[in-house]
């Protein structure tokens, strides 16, 4: 099983793997490739009638192409690396005189991360929610969705809380945007558990995103609200077996709320915070779950992801879910490093996310400590 790093979705390992008869959880390479290409996986959304954001038609080869793909898209629009992940690889366009900056930019830091400096463009929708809906595919051609996750709540285009289901999708979009999810992981072939992440506008209008051929960093929330082990489906799909639940069998029951844990310093532009864990203390209870590799007497490292664990808690109702997540977080004790923990308690009382009116740039005003902007 390769986790969910970047090498979850590296085709050439997955090559490698099945050379040396190694079995991978997860889909072929010939997947990862044609998904893991953003502009590749757009084309064939389209294919399979799934909404994709107006842009380039395939990766944009020079910066003259780009000028030319800028006219037909319009301002703003976005710059993308093909092969993206992690937030890394992007550029938002506001206007034509910061075209050539951004496009060499943003192929420069594609080829510093992923090892090639394809890059596509796009549309820059303002204010968006990200959705993202699960899917299972096995090798007999079952396909499901497992509902979607809301993962709006980004500081610089990381995902900080995500909550499922999502408190601004009506039953239609939801039914819509479930059978546009399962229609590319039909187009595509896929196996295994990925991911088909969506953008949503104020008008409920939705455009696919790009796909994660991997289990993500949330996928407990999901499996708080259906019941249904991801990781058990997984290895069951890869040993061959049929999927343990259908469509009709799945049901929405109550929400989640994850919150991630980072060793870094929101009163210090959340610098990274290596050092010894001298003390430890996880929260506990029904519907608490905690996902971490750290204990007591670990020395976190600066060399790697800055996330030291994951809260995540399960309510009958979104508010339950609110407060348990609270007192979860409350009860939750790092020392000997900084964690934006208290960051989290913060978000958690603020109002817009209480009423659940937030989009993908909410926290790049939100200010710890303040409420609606007022100390």
């Amino acid at each position: 099983h390769p986790g969910y790093g970047f090498l979850s979705e590296n085709p050439t390992f997955r090559k490698l793997l099945r050379e040396c008869s190694i079995g991978f959880i997860g889909p072929s390479e010939e997947t990862m490739l044609q998904m893991g290409d953003k502009s590749m996986a757009k084309s064939l959304a389209k294919k399979a009638d799934v909404p994709v954001v107006p842009g380039s038609e395939g990766e944009v080869h020079s910066l003259e192409e780009a000028k030319t793909a800028a006219e037909a898209i319009g301002y703003p629009l976005l710059i993308k690396a093909s092969s993206g992940g992690g937030g890394k690889g992007i550029r938002i366009v506001e206007k034509e005189e910061d075209l050539k900056g951004a496009y060499l930019g943003a192929k420069k830091e594609a080829l510093a991360n992923f090892g090639e400096d394809g890059v596509y463009m796009e549309r820059y929708l303002k204010n968006p929610r990200h959705i993202e809906f699960q899917i299972l595919r096995d090798q007999h051609g079952n396909t499901i969705h497992l509902f979607e996750r809301d993962c709006s709540l980004q500081r610089r285009k990381q995902k900080v809380l995500e909550e499922a289901p999502s408190p601004k999708l009506s039953e239609t979009l939801r039914k819509n945007m479930g059978e546009a999810a399962v229609r590319l992981a039909q187009a595509s072939d896929y196996l295994g558990a990925g991911t088909i992440e969506f953008l949503v506008d104020h008008e409920e209008n939705f455009y696919f995103m790009e796909m994660n051929t991997r289990i993500q960093v949330e996928h407990p929330v999901t499996e708080m609200i259906t019941g249904v082990d991801l990781i058990k489906e997984q290895i069951r799909i890869a040993m061959g077996h049929p999927l343990s639940v259908t469509q009709e069998e799945l049901k929405l029951t109550g929400h989640a709320i994850e919150c991630r844990i980072n060793a870094e310093d929101p009163d210090n532009g959340f610098m990274p915070s290596p050092g010894l864990i001298s003390f430890l203390h996880f929260p506990s209870g029904k519907d608490i779950r905690v996902d971490s590799g750290c204990y007591q007497g670990l020395r976190i490292l600066p060399y790697y992801d800055a996330m030291v664990a994951k809260i995540i808690v399960h309510g009958k109702n979104r508010e339950e879910a609110i407060l348990k997540m609270q007192s979860a977080l409350y009860e939750l004790s790092i020392e000997g490093i900084v964690t934006n923990q208290s960051y989290q308690e913060d978000l958690l009382r603020e109002s817009f996310f209480q009423s659940g009116e937030y989009h993908t740039l909410s926290l790049d005003s939100f200010q710890r400590g303040t409420v609606d902007g007022t100390v």
